[in-house]
């Protein structure tokens, strides 16, 4: 099987399902990346006490968003999951298979435009809240051989997600916002993953970018699965509203 990278989505507002640059960015990494054997994906948006991992053949389109368009809640991604990779993941980490879950929106928002057919089989781990970040990374850890058996690693959050201090007009990115994200970026190039997993050291105001850890610690998990002859690639590299950032990284 052809050894897969390790894929952190940026994926900002659910808007982005319907399309524009960020969307052609992830078609464009699809394009790139072709069809693994399978996903397993990590979301800011299943977080759980203890570990789970969608164990479903049909997973369901979730609707985890409010207020926003007609078409954007009647959309659905009807990939397939998997329950054969789903108690692979079992048995490295420990999950617990459910079917009390399904696709969130940090998911199909996303993969939407990655593999637009839905012909991906995929599966959601999800962020167990008893779990520090180095466990959270040590977890991950585990993950690794799937590389080599052709499933992409992924996770789906955001570096900086601060949407308190985001601008609805736009504008210019704010300077923690801007200093942060590339303390990550040269963090994530340079291979420091003790940096990554005390990201409150990482840079100046880091709190102000992580007001809460739920969208960063997806990114732990891509981290986690880097080699030592991995490259490492960014996509998306936008601050979105001032206080959102965008950045995806390709590991592999």
């Amino acid at each position: 099987m052809t050894r897969q990278p390790a894929i952190f989505f940026g994926h900002g507002s659910p808007m982005n399902a319907l399309g524009g640059p960020f969307a052609d960015g992830w078609r464009a990494l699809g394009a790139a990346v072709g069809k693994p054997e399978g996903v397993v994906m990590v979301s800011a948006h299943w977080e759980t006490v203890g570990l789970a991992v969608t164990a479903h053949e049909k997973p369901e389109t979730i609707h985890d968003i409010g207020g926003f368009p007609a078409e954007l809640h009647a959309m659905q991604y009807p990939a397939p999951g998997s329950p054969e990779l789903a108690a692979r993941v079992a048995a490295l980490t420990g999950a617990a298979p459910t079917e009390q879950w399904g696709l969130d929106h940090g998911t199909w928002s996303v993969l939407v435009h990655v593999w637009p057919e839905a012909d991906v089989p995929v599966v959601q781990l999800s962020l167990d809240r008893r779990l520090t970040p180095p466990q959270h990374f040590d977890l991950a850890r585990r993950l690794r051989p799937l590389r080599e058996e052709g499933v992409i690693v992924a996770g789906s959050g955001d570096f900086v997600h601060n949407l308190g201090a985001w601008k609805r007009d736009g504008g210019e990115p704010y300077g923690w916002a801007t200093g942060f994200n590339e303390a990550v970026k040269s963090a994530l190039v340079r291979g420091d993953d003790a940096a990554l997993v005390d990201w409150v050291g990482l840079a100046e105001d880091a709190q102000l970018s992580v007001p809460t850890d739920e969208h960063f610690l997806p990114l732990l998990y891509v981290a986690a699965q880097r080699g030592p002859d991995d490259e490492v690639a960014f996509f998306n590299d936008v601050i979105e509203g001032g206080s959102i950032s965008m950045t995806g990284v390709r590991i592999g």
